[in-house]
């Protein structure tokens, strides 16, 4: 309840737009074009132009489509000691950061998370692969945004404006990190919000496919 209130509180979103030379992939509207895995609670609402991961709900909301090389932009917001992540070239099922790829979203200043201060578990990682430079994660309500481009070896990640990833998939050898993390070598896959019970908003979803 308490991250339901702090929320209301903040500013209401700004309308759904489009872009030029990006395709939307959320309506503003309802889910079509999504599929859920893993249903926890509620699952995933649309209230007032957001993708909403309520208190208690989450799961696994997929793209039917399946994407190969893009660039992904979206706005997010989360509740103070939330924690969600972007799925990319993922299969549909399985643990994503493993099965495919996550790109982690979560409150990193809260006390929550005291046990789990590895550096690639920070906001914008490649979660438990590579690392994100940290300093620009706004506080908890106020919004972010953020970029994700997967050109075939290469993923960058950019987070209210600087580049916290840039990562050449081929050049990742440890051993232990290939064994745990198979989809590294996946071409294509769904893209997915992989939410965890907390409160998190996503808004103008939006992609560019590359060839």
């Amino acid at each position: 309840m308490r991250r339901r209130t702090f929320l209301a509180m903040a500013m209401p979103p700004a309308p759904f737009a489009a872009e030029a030379g990006y395709a939307t992939l959320f309506n503003g509207h309802n889910l079509d074009g999504w599929t859920l895995a893993g249903r926890k609670g509620p699952g995933y609402l649309v209230e007032s132009g957001m993708i909403v991961c309520p208190d208690g709900g989450g799961g696994n909301l997929f793209t039917q489509r399946e994407f190969a090389n893009f660039i992904l932009r979206l706005e997010f917001r989360m509740a103070p000691g939330a924690n969600n992540g972007i799925g990319i070239r993922a299969p549909l099922d399985g643990r994503i950061s493993q099965t495919g790829m996550e790109i982690q979203l979560r409150d990193d200043s809260s006390p929550l998370y005291d046990h789990a201060r590895a550096p690639a578990k920070y906001t914008g990682s490649i979660y438990e692969v590579v690392a994100a430079k940290q300093g620009f994660l706004k506080p908890a309500g106020e919004w972010n945004t953020i970029e994700i481009t997967a050109g075939r070896r290469r993923i960058l990640v950019v987070l209210n404006g600087h580049r916290v990833v840039t990562a050449d998939l081929d050049a990742i050898k440890d051993p232990r990190i290939l064994a745990h993390h198979p989809g590294l070598a996946r071409p294509k896959g769904h893209i997915g919000f992989l939410g965890h019970t907390a409160r998190v908003e996503f808004r103008s979803v939006r992609i560019r496919e590359l060839p």
